[in-house]
């Protein structure tokens, strides 16, 4: 009864804050500005509880994500600008083509971890950012322009609450332990008959859709995109609001993007000092608190490698 009453709660506030915000853009008090400054939050915590879902669930340090956004939000742009298709068959569409190339760089690269899997990784985001500079179709080094202005409030919440319900459901489930038990330790997941390379290309493929969704929304919204825009300082910063909220905490993600799009948005009058301030705030989270503002208890799935009939219990419980 506790936990259905907490599901009715959270329903009931997914449903008012939606409301809420609707009728403040509606009569005005949240302007354009403003406005654009919340799809932005909105785009951010999609990529990073994607990205979370990659690095700080199954342990895949990954420095392409703004790749798998780019891909997103060219797909979303040629669908709607040039075929006229509906936004919302765009969207998915976008999110399945990252999806597919997340599978196509995770495969390859499976083997690889730690440094060599983000160089990887980040070579992957480089290749992505230099055939589109070179394709002529959708504009090349000058960028895509009149992409049409799908993306709303509505858009871009109902993204953001499905990004995080069906993440934390599935970090939640059986699968998503697997994945834990991954970045615990990859050699006793396998001992005890967890297929870690299909649990890897897994994350990566769930991650680059959700970040192909972001892509979408982030084009439909702009009019205007180019190769520049998901550069190697894109996943970064992506990865920046993942540590900030901490690896492996969803929630944590959330308040990280909308904190750091906040601190971000309050330094804009001081912009000759704004990225010095905002290294420095960085710099002392990361000495102070290196787990992340919002640091959470470790997932220890292998106390002892020995205790293997305790282990699958766990995993399967």
């Amino acid at each position: 009864m506790r936990k259905k009453g907490k599901k009715v709660l959270n329903v009931i506030f997914i449903v008012v804050l939606y409301l809420l915000i609707q009728m403040l853009i509606s009569i005005g008090i949240i302007d354009s500005f403003y406005e654009l400054n919340i799809v932005i939050i909105c785009i951010n915590i999609i990529l990073a509880v994607s990205l979370n879902l990659i690095t700080g669930i199954t342990g895949q340090f990954s420095l392409g994500h703004a790749a798998f956004m780019s891909i997103g939000a060219y797909t979303s742009a040629i669908l709607t600008a040039k075929f006229n298709l509906p936004f919302i068959l765009a969207l998915f569409i976008s999110g399945f083509a990252a999806s597919l190339a997340g599978i196509m760089i995770g495969l390859p690269t499976l083997r690889l971890k730690g440094d060599y899997l983000a160089i990887a990784t980040l070579g992957f985001g480089e290749i992505v950012k230099v055939i589109a500079t070179n394709t002529d179709y959708i504009g090349g080094a000058i960028g895509f322009n009149d992409i049409p202005r799908y993306t709303n409030w509505t858009w871009v919440y109902i993204s953001v609450t499905a990004t995080v319900i069906l993440v934390k459901r599935f970090v939640n489930s059986y699968h998503g332990r697997a994945c834990r038990a991954v970045k615990e330790d990859e050699i006793a997941a396998e001992s005890v008959g967890i297929n870690t390379t299909f649990y890897k290309a897994l994350a990566f493929a769930i991650g680059a859709f959700y970040a192909g969704v972001a892509g979408s929304l982030y084009a439909n919204y702009f009019y205007f995109i180019k190769p520049d825009s998901f550069g190697f300082m894109k996943s970064i910063d992506i990865l920046i609001t993942v540590v900030f909220g901490g690896i492996g905490n969803i929630i944590g993600s959330i308040i990280g993007a909308v904190s750091l799009s906040i601190i971000s948005l309050s330094l804009q009058d001081i912009a000759e000092l704004r990225m010095v301030i905002y290294s420095v705030v960085l710099y002392l989270i990361m000495i102070y608190r290196n787990n992340g503002m919002f640091r959470k208890r470790g997932f220890k799935i292998f106390k002892n490698r020995k205790k293997v009939k305790y282990n699958v219990g766990v995993i399967s419980k």
